[in-house]
């Protein structure tokens, strides 16, 4: 998700008290995580260890949305295949619309009109057998089911279970009305929530600001919408046929084989109805393979335009691309080349990994989130703003999608990515634009009680910490790692950590082990200072010494936290040079840095510092003789 910091913001903050265990040459780390090793379901060199184990279920979901009330409802049936070693007496499930339901707890607003009576559970039934819905336990966003009889490891067990709600209209927090006609649907069935090697079931509620983490699983979703009404969706759709026209079914059969981009569906076809298939509701049917989530949108009016590209050079594999929205709103008519650009940049730039999943569909609302192979992002007027929009959702499909990391507890492990992957594909796609996206807000407040360690669950932070430990800090500490290990070993590194944990569970130190083990290189004192020690970054020119034109410049670090030097020397010629030194220049401990270096005319300026070299006070940051 992009999110903004709003200034003004007064947060209060929550001492922590962490008790660590320290292992020398290693992190320090929590007992929790110790455990783990000594469990053999992770590993201090990375990977998964020999014992590691991950749940799975199979859903099979019928939905049916009336536009016109904005009802919900539908059954589904799971089956649920429990890999751990524990034997499960109750299962946890999300419910996550009632985060609309009156009473609950959040903390960001819902207006008085969307409040709801909650999911609704008609009836639920395990192995075949019906039980008691009076047996259930809601609270909130969480509901406890008991098994009618343990669940011993390596089995499975069914459950079948009815549900309804009621969409919210306004107060629009990641589903919703988007407007009359137009829908995105998203956290909509109730979910077995994951249960891991490190905590066991995952209780923390939904309350509208941590995100997600779901266990990778299958889906077969059937979807009834009214006569008119287009579905996107997760996944693949099996029955085109079936419920689009002909030529409709066509040109999107087309456009997935194709590099040009095209409307699947214009303006023309919505006014002249030649869209869907005529009868009073037609279902959607897609599936999707190992995947952490299932969404859809649904409109009766959107436009969609379609590409796609070969995102695996070795195999041929294509990803097909859409745009569908709103024809009103003429700045989303550029959408569909963002997009296009990004899934091509991921796949041979950044990070030059094949787009791994079979579409990505980019739906004009009122958000800015992602979802596996969807993302709902409003509108907006400024072209770069749209530009570094489009490209942080979909390069969140690789974090935390194909990854599946805990965002609930580790947001920086995908918001971080996904900034970072802003920055640098922003100017991938428009070499005119450059995105300091979070610097400013960073620089302001760091080093004050409100910037927490990075490694601080964010469970435990709310408003400017948990903005500031999601998106630009972790940002910075994967930008300035990239900088002192070079492209391509950065690249292999991080490759590195891909192969070993997609579709897995990464906890953050099988990042940071898995990241040194890749790069053969122990980056501990790095991960250390800038994920896990307080402090702010603050460079100083301190003094300029020059014999001629042969010149020292001695930067000190008045901070913490290592940041790289970038030196912009101006001469009275008219010529400049720079001069860089990556974070390693800091490793030893030391606080200050001399660069040497000799000019062709006497110097007029020097300037420290760049774009995303985080400082604290720039005023000592200029020389002039």
């Amino acid at each position: 998700m992009k999110s903004f910091l709003s200034s003004g913001l007064l947060v209060i903050i929550i001492l922590m008290i962490c008790q660590w265990t320290f292992a020398q040459d290693t992190l320090p780390t929590p007992r929790n995580i110790v455990t783990a090793y000594e469990k053999g379901t992770r590993s201090r060199d990375g990977q998964p260890g020999p014992h590691y184990w991950q749940n799975y279920a199979r859903y099979h979901i019928d939905v049916h949305f009336t536009p016109d009330t904005r009802l919900i409802w539908g059954k589904e049936s799971i089956v649920y295949v429990n890999n751990s070693p524990d034997t499960l007496s109750y299962f946890w499930f999300k419910l996550y619309p009632n985060f609309y339901q009156r009473g609950a707890a959040r903390n960001t607003p819902v207006l008085p009109q969307d409040l709801t009576d909650g999911v609704q559970i008609g009836a639920y039934a395990i192995q075949g057998v019906a039980q008691n819905p009076g047996r259930l336990n809601i609270r909130g966003t969480n509901m406890i089911m008991p098994a009618s009889q343990p669940l011993l490891p390596h089995d499975s067990v069914q459950i079948d279970i009815q549900f309804s709600y009621v969409l919210n209209k306004t107060s629009h927090q990641r589903t919703g009305e988007i407007e009359e006609g137009a829908y995105f649907i998203a956290y909509f069935f109730p979910r077995i929530a994951v249960y891991d090697d490190v905590d066991g079931w995952n209780t923390f509620p939904y309350n509208g600001l941590q995100e997600f983490y779901n266990d990778f699983c299958d889906f077969d979703v059937s979807i009834h919408v009214p006569d008119g009404y287009v579905v996107w969706a997760t996944g693949n759709l099996i029955n085109a046929q079936e419920v689009l026209q002909p030529e409709i079914a066509a040109r999107l059969q087309k456009a997935e084989t194709t590099d040009d981009i095209r409307f699947v569906i214009d303006t023309n076809d919505i006014l002249q109805r030649r869209v869907t298939m005529h009868r009073p509701e037609n279902v959607w049917h897609y599936a999707a393979r190992n995947v952490t989530d299932f969404v859809f949108a649904t409109s009766n009016h959107y436009v969609w335009q379609s590409t796609s590209l070969i995102v695996d050079s070795a195999t041929g594999r294509r990803t097909r691309v859409d745009a569908v929205y709103d024809p009103r709103h003429q700045d989303y008519a550029e959408v569909i080349h963002f997009a296009r650009k990004t899934v091509e940049g991921i796949s041979y730039y950044f990070p030059r990994w094949p787009y791994p999943y079979p579409h990505e569909t980019v739906v004009d609302g009122l958000d800015q989130m992602e979802y596996p192979m969807m993302v709902n992002d409003n509108p907006l007027s400024n072209r770069a703003s749209t530009i570094e929009l489009t490209d942080h959702e979909i390069f969140h499909t690789l974090f935390p999608f194909y990854m599946g990391t805990n965002e609930t507890k580790y947001a920086w492990m995908d918001e971080g990515w996904a900034t970072l992957g802003e920055w640098l594909l922003t100017p991938y796609i428009d070499s005119t634009v450059h995105d300091p996206y979070g610097m400013e807000a960073y620089n302001h407040f760091a080093g004050t009680e409100v910037d927490l360690p990075i490694i601080t669950p964010s469970t435990q932070e709310e408003g400017t910490d948990y903005y500031l430990n999601s998106y630009p800090k972790p940002a910075m500490g994967y930008l300035y790692v990239r900088d002192m290990l070079g492209n391509e070993r950065f690249l292999q590194a991080l490759h590195h950590y891909m192969q070993a944990w997609h579709g897995k569970h990464p906890m953050p130190y099988d990042f940071f082990y898995a990241m040194n083990a890749g790069a053969d290189k122990n980056l501990n004192w790095f991960w250390k200072k800038w994920f896990f020690d307080a402090g702010f970054p603050d460079l100083a020119i301190e003094r300029v010494t020059h014999q001629g034109l042969r010149y020292q410049v001695t930067i000190r670090s008045l901070g913490n936290k290592p940041v790289p030097i970038d030196l912009h020397v101006y001469l009275q010629n008219g010529d400049s040079l720079q001069l860089h030194r990556d974070v390693s220049c800091w490793e030893k401990g030391n606080a200050v840095v001399n660069l040497s270096f000799r000019t062709t005319s006497p110097v007029k300026r020097i300037q420290l510092g760049s774009l995303y070299d985080a400082d604290v006070n720039r005023s000592n940051n200029s020389w002039q003789p």
